[in-house]
Order: C-alpha cells, then structure tokens, then sequence
C-alpha cells in the first residue's frame, strides 16, 4: 500500500506540473506567415488567434480571394505551429502513455 500513495503522490504533482504547463502555454505565442511576408498571424499556445496582420500591398479589391488564401494560409501554419508547442511543452508528460486525444 505504501507504493500505491507514493504513486498518488507523484501522479498529483504531475497533474500540478501539467497544470502550470497548460498556463504558460497561454502566454506563449506563435507567428506563421504566407505570400513571402505579406500576412502574418500570431497565435497563442491555447490556440487563440491573437493578431493578423496584412500588408497594404496584397490588398486588391478585384482578387480578394488571393486575399483570403493567404490568410487561411497563414493561420493553418500557425494553429500547425501551436499544436508542435503544445507537443513539445506537454509531452513530457505524456512519454510512454497512450493517451490518445489528451491535447
């Protein structure tokens, strides 16, 4: 039996470390960008877009669906490079379990 609370007492502190991991994945940012520069997209690590950014020069309003390819471009990089963040942050964690769907 005391195994079994030593277990519990190392699985509660991974829980308290999986916990502030998961915040200050919030506070981290990513930044993905398309059409040589002219879009970029910030997003969080909790994958919120924070900040799209278009250069005047790729704004034509007679091909706005150029428009539209880039910013779809740049945010599917984007929320890409938060899910290899959260990979890399959280999978500590999760190295050897199967836990499919777990982030």
């Amino acid at each position: 039996m005391k195994n079994m609370g030593n277990m519990m007492k190392q699985m509660q502190k991974m829980q308290k470390q999986m916990l502030k991991a998961q915040e200050e994945l919030k506070e981290k940012t990513v930044e993905a960008t398309a059409g040589g520069g002219m879009v970029t997209v910030i997003a969080s690590g909790d994958k919120r877009i924070i900040d799209i950014k278009i250069s005047e020069d790729v704004i034509d309003p007679d091909d706005a669906e150029m428009l539209q390819d880039l910013i779809l471009a740049a945010t599917n990089e984007a929320l890409k490079r938060v899910d290899e963040l959260v990979e890399k942050d959280m999978g500590k964690f999760t190295k050897g379990m199967n836990m499919p769907g777990m982030f």
